[in-house]
């Protein structure tokens, strides 16, 4: 599956603002992460954003926000964030500053 690109410059302006972010591509996308560990990433035209299981049950409420699948199955700790949630850029904002902040927390790797 191809990625945007344009949603990916777009992750990197605000991603590559923190030490130790690394860009690698992977899940048919590209994703980002901080201190080796997953933080964001783009699949398609949507924003993958990993946060802890009970923060991601909460942002499922959020419009345009539902669970990340791979191959049929829920990935924990993971969300996907629709097109339409990450038009604003203030909105992309606070999803990478949400996932990064989270990854940023795990030990490093």
């Amino acid at each position: 599956m191809a990625f945007s690109e344009e949603l990916a410059d777009r992750v990197r302006d605000l991603i590559f603002e923190r030490d130790g972010v690394t860009e690698r591509k992977m899940f048919g996308g590209i994703v980002w992460m901080v201190n080796g560990n997953m933080a964001v990433g783009v699949t398609g035209d949507d924003l993958m954003v990993r946060q802890s299981p009970e923060d991601v049950e909460v942002s499922l409420a959020e419009p345009h926000v539902g669970p990340m699948e791979m191959s049929g199955k829920t990935m924990k700790g993971f969300l996907i964030v629709r097109e339409e949630g990450i038009q604003e850029d203030g909105d992309l904002e606070d999803w990478v500053e949400a996932g990064a902040s989270f990854a940023a927390y795990m030990p490093p790797k």
